[in-house]
């Protein structure tokens, strides 16, 4: 499997692409294409292109949550696919793979909106919608989590504003975050959008999923933004058990967090141009 970041707060160094705080991940393996999140705005569009990257036959799109910054894109590539349609240059139309309340009303501040701004109603127009809180597997190697079970004591215990359920404002434990796995020959990688859910207990519900404990790499946002000390804790203690190779945190995971976990692990730079490959 190869994995390009199409978007993420950072661009590497030299590579002349757009950066927003978001996240947008395109997977490569040898029978599907599959876009994990869409970043905040049209610049995973417009970053691919410059890669030489042609969106239009992306296979599968997979949502790690509700939030607009990975999902603000979503209008973008409607619009690509709807100039491609109208100019007969045979688009195909992608799966959609996201939890069941990835498209519930999200708000903070009690009137900021940062949830999906095309709902799922809509949306069947364009995708084949599997919307799914189970495991499901892509390919033989590729697998969306699907719901993440809470097991851990330190993490995911703040509330990320507000969601609509059932008709009815409830604080936000983001029950819709969830993250990819690609089972490789020497080990699991996991492949996040933000962690709301906690990244040990992404890792946890992977080694669950995927019938192996071997983790090889992690690429994504952690969500340790100035995190408590008992959780930055848990975090590292728990990664200190895994053997890892290396961590490739990126987007939510914040400056003294990266610097905290780098006296125990090899850090990874992470931005938009970073290709990495995996048997």
């Amino acid at each position: 499997m190869k994995l390009t970041v199409l978007v993420d707060n950072n661009s590497i160094i030299d590579r002349y692409f757009l950066a927003e705080p978001g996240l947008c991940f395109l997977l490569e393996t040898e029978y599907k294409k599959v876009l994990f999140d869409l970043g905040y705005s049209d610049i995973f569009i417009k970053n691919a292109q410059k890669m030489k990257m042609d969106l239009t036959k992306i296979d599968t799109v997979v949502f790690s949550h509700g939030h607009n910054d990975h999902t603000g894109g979503l209008p973008h590539l409607i619009s690509l696919y709807i100039e491609e349609a109208l100019e007969k240059r045979g688009c195909i139309k992608p799966e959609l793979i996201c939890h069941r309340n990835t498209f519930n009303t999200k708000i903070i501040d009690d009137f900021i909106d940062i949830g999906t701004l095309i709902k799922e109603e809509k949306l069947n127009l364009h995708f084949n919608m599997k919307l799914t809180n189970e495991p499901l597997w892509i390919t033989a190697n590729l697998v969306y989590l699907g719901e993440i079970p809470r097991v851990t004591q330190f993490e995911n215990k703040v509330p990320v504003g507000r969601v609509m359920e059932d008709n009815i404002l409830k604080d936000d434990y983001l029950l819709d975050d969830s993250a990819l796995v690609y089972k490789s020959k020497d080990g699991l990688v996991i492949i996040t959008g933000c962690s709301h859910a906690g990244i040990c207990n992404i890792i946890e519900r992977a080694k669950a999923v995927c019938c192996d404990n071997r983790i090889l790499d992690i690429i994504g946002g952690f969500h340790l933004l100035n995190p408590s000390k008992t959780q930055l804790d848990g975090t590292i203690e728990y990664f200190q058990k895994l053997n890892l190779r290396s961590i490739y945190a990126s987007h939510c995971t914040d400056l003294s967090s990266k610097i905290a976990l780098s006296e125990f692990f090899d850090i990874k730079e992470v931005g938009v141009g970073l290709e990495l490959e995996y048997l």
